[in-house]
């Protein structure tokens, strides 16, 4: 399955975009343009399947702080809206995804007053002969296609503030709905890697088998054991290590209660150096490590500034590793860097995408309103 396109509008900077995708998606501009307001949307498609959508903008300050800030058209209605499109290659099928959230209506109306109140929500699915609506949320009620083709009521009613999406991501009621939601469920979002003193990066964790990385990198111990354990050895992983960390060498003791990861440094052969000894960029190209060569990877790995902290020269080495994981999983890359950006584009044949503000509007250098890049279909001429 494959992430093929999303929209976003009246969120932030994000006036009203949408974007076709492609395997590996970079995005490069300078602060403050709303690069990571695109892949905080990404994020919020999946709060509403796991029924997280209302804390999460709640934890933004509420919708007074996520809404567009700037002038809309008459009669439009101040909502934030986000969409997904999905392909299911194998089965030949398009999943498609909306949501919108605004404001609570007057008292006594149910609800919080900082908290998004759900307006709408439709899932449909395409088998090829156009979209097929299987779900519809307009208020509480939500209706839903039976398996004779006709939309009924669902048995529960939604609460203000919650999904009808996730309410409905294990029913066996909605095969194609549970499909969608364990699709989205898995993707994993990479802010950003503690270094601190106490960052769960520097700590022994659990033994216990760890096929993904988790997004706070605190099971990476686990992470590297598993691959150690079940492949027995790791040599695209030793030599990406060796060749950004000067020569270095992982050292995965057998785990037993605990795990835990060191460093063999060439200039200091006598030891081991732990976790807790590791520099900044040392701890976070290793959590990248563990993110993008995990024995098992999400169908979707966003890395929102993974440059932050790495020398010049593990750039080259972190393409490697993206360039790799593309072969298993969709990329989705916000970053500042011109040179990784460039390094990415070269080893995976895609162009990365400039994000830039047009009227104080987050958009893409290039784009068609359609999504599309101008420039990048096999018809175009460069």
């Amino acid at each position: 399955m494959l992430l093929k396109s999303m929209s976003a509008a009246q969120y932030r900077s994000l006036r009203a975009i949408r974007m076709e995708l492609d395997g590996v998606n970079v995005f490069i501009g300078v602060n403050g343009v709303g690069k990571t307001n695109l892949y905080r949307g990404l994020q919020l498609v999946q709060a509403a399947v796991r029924g997280t959508f209302a804390r999460e903008i709640a934890a933004e300050g509420g919708m007074m702080q996520a809404l567009w800030a700037g002038p809309r058209r008459k009669q439009e209605k101040a909502r934030l809206a986000f969409s997904v499109e999905v392909e299911d290659e194998a089965n030949g099928l398009g999943f498609s995804y909306r949501i919108e959230a605004g404001f609570r209506p007057p008292p006594p109306a149910a609800g919080f007053a900082y908290e998004p109140h759900i307006k709408l929500e439709e899932f449909t699915v395409n088998m090829g002969r156009g979209p097929v609506t299987m779900m519809k949320r307009e208020g509480p009620g939500i209706m839903l296609r039976g398996d004779r083709g006709r939309m009924s009521p669902f048995a529960e009613t939604a609460m203000v503030s919650e999904t009808a999406i996730s309410m409905l991501a294990h029913e066996a009621a909605s095969p194609e709905i549970a499909t969608f939601c364990r699709f989205v469920e898995q993707w994993r979002f990479f802010h950003g890697f503690r270094t601190d003193a106490q960052s769960p990066l520097r700590r022994p964790c659990l033994a216990v088998t760890a096929p993904l990385l988790d997004e706070d990198g605190g099971n990476l111990a686990a992470v590297f054991a598993t691959i150690s354990v079940n492949r027995q050895e790791m040599p695209e992983i030793d030599k990406i290590l060796a060749d950004a960390l000067g020569g270095a060498e992982l050292v995965i003791p057998y785990p037993e209660q605990e795990a835990s990861i060191g460093l063999s440094l060439p200039d200091f052969p006598q030891r081991v150096f732990s976790a807790r000894e590791f520099s900044d960029g040392q701890l976070r190209f290793l959590a990248l490590t563990g993110a993008l060569m995990s024995y098992r990877l999400p169908p979707l790995i966003a890395l929102n500034e993974p440059e932050a902290s790495l020398h010049p020269n593990m750039l080259e080495p972190l393409a490697d590793m993206i360039a790799t994981a593309a072969k298993r999983s969709q990329i989705w890359i916000v970053t500042h860097s011109e040179r990784l950006a460039e390094a990415v584009s070269e080893r995976c044949g895609v162009r990365f995408r400039h994000v830039v503000r047009q009227d104080g509007k987050t958009w893409i250098e290039g784009m068609r309103l359609t999504g599309e890049i101008a420039g990048s279909g096999d018809d175009d001429e460069d």
